[in-house]
């Protein structure tokens, strides 16, 4: 079995259904020829030749509209949006006509396909750079939004995502590209290679749309993360000392209520963290979802540590991003209540 980081589990799972499936299409800003801003499409365009990987002009509105054409006559786009920042100009073309194709034919068009975008912040790239919008699209019905946290799953959520019928926006933790982040900036970079989920099989597998994974268990609390938060989170209920539950969602919309619930009810104590700005967040959601659900199994509020409701500073990325002071604030005080 191959060791991979995340960057070759994703361009791994492109080969993948590529060579399956000569109705996959890849196209975006510099991904051909350049092999992306990341890296994740290199060798794609040497291998399967410029008419199933090609550059697009700097204009996602463009990109996805030319994506949902060719999803509608039947192929099946793998775009590419270079940072999750620069979604917006296609948000129009997601909202209105990728979620809605299957409610407006009856079902009788689908709509197969995947939007990539690297999201989040921890890499210095300031305000246009560094968002998590994440709860823009969970929002809308008819969209399915995933966030993998390791190569393993990169890979088999990837391709569960391009064999989906309906339209996947797949968002990639940049920050843990190469390697897992505990939300120690001042500490070594350590590397995939050193991580039990960096080992990859080959070939095709899935990892199901719709199912968390309870990456660490025990019985004094449930953290609910996704993406680089996992780690975080890791790290800091090791750093600690906690017995807790650790449940990376993975998938947000369809979310795995069930495991949620079942571990919730365990620990009756809950903490969510997520990198996005507080207000609306997705965390917001996970709340009410646990206050719905296991409101007399609670032993105190639901905490929440977020990214703060201000654009992403430059000069104060590690103020904003939800690191291990902040957690451990919050783990101390659902524990004492």
């Amino acid at each position: 079995m191959a060791t991979m980081n995340m960057i070759q589990a994703l361009n791994d799972a492109h080969k993948v259904m590529m060579a399956r499936d000569d109705d996959v299409v890849v196209f975006g800003e510099d991904i051909g020829y350049f092999g992306g801003v990341f890296r994740v499409t290199e060798g794609l365009q040497r291998q399967f030749g410029k008419s199933r990987v090609f550059d697009a002009p700097i204009a996602e509105g463009g990109i996805v509209a030319m994506a949902v054409g060719m999803a509608c006559y039947g192929l099946k786009p793998l775009i590419e949006i270079q940072f999750a920042d620069y979604i917006y100009p296609g948000y129009d073309q997601i909202v209105s006509e990728v979620a809605k194709i299957r409610y407006r034919t009856a079902a009788e068009w689908t709509m197969p396909m995947v939007i990539r975008t690297p999201y989040g912040g921890g890499i210095f790239g300031g305000q246009t750079h560094s968002q998590s919008p994440e709860s823009l699209f969970t929002h809308i019905a008819g969209l399915k939004v995933v966030i993998p946290s390791t190569p393993y799953d990169a890979k088999g959520l990837l391709i569960a995502a391009v064999e989906d019928p309906d339209p996947v926006i797949f968002f990639e933790p940049k920050r843990i590209y190469n390697g897992p982040f505990d939300g120690h900036h001042d500490r070594p970079v350590k590397p995939w290679s050193k991580h039990p989920a960096s080992e990859v099989p080959e070939g095709h597998y899935t990892v199901p749309i719709g199912k968390a994974a309870v990456v660490r268990e025990g019985g004094d609390l449930t953290i609910l993360a996704y993406g680089t938060m996992v780690h975080v989170a890791l790290a800091a209920v090791e750093e600690h000392g906690l017995d807790a539950d650790v449940i990376d969602l993975r998938t947000l919309v369809p979310l795995d209520l069930d495991t949620i619930e079942q571990s919730v009810k365990k620990t009756g104590r809950c903490l969510v963290v997520h990198e996005a700005p507080r207000t609306s967040g997705f965390g917001a959601e996970l709340v009410a979802l646990v206050q719905e659900r296991c409101f007399y199994h609670l032993e105190a509020p639901v905490e929440r540590v977020t990214g703060w409701d201000t654009p992403y500073p430059h000069a104060y990325e590690w103020a904003y991003f939800p690191g291990p002071k902040r957690i451990k604030k919050a783990l101390e005080k659902v524990m004492a209540d």
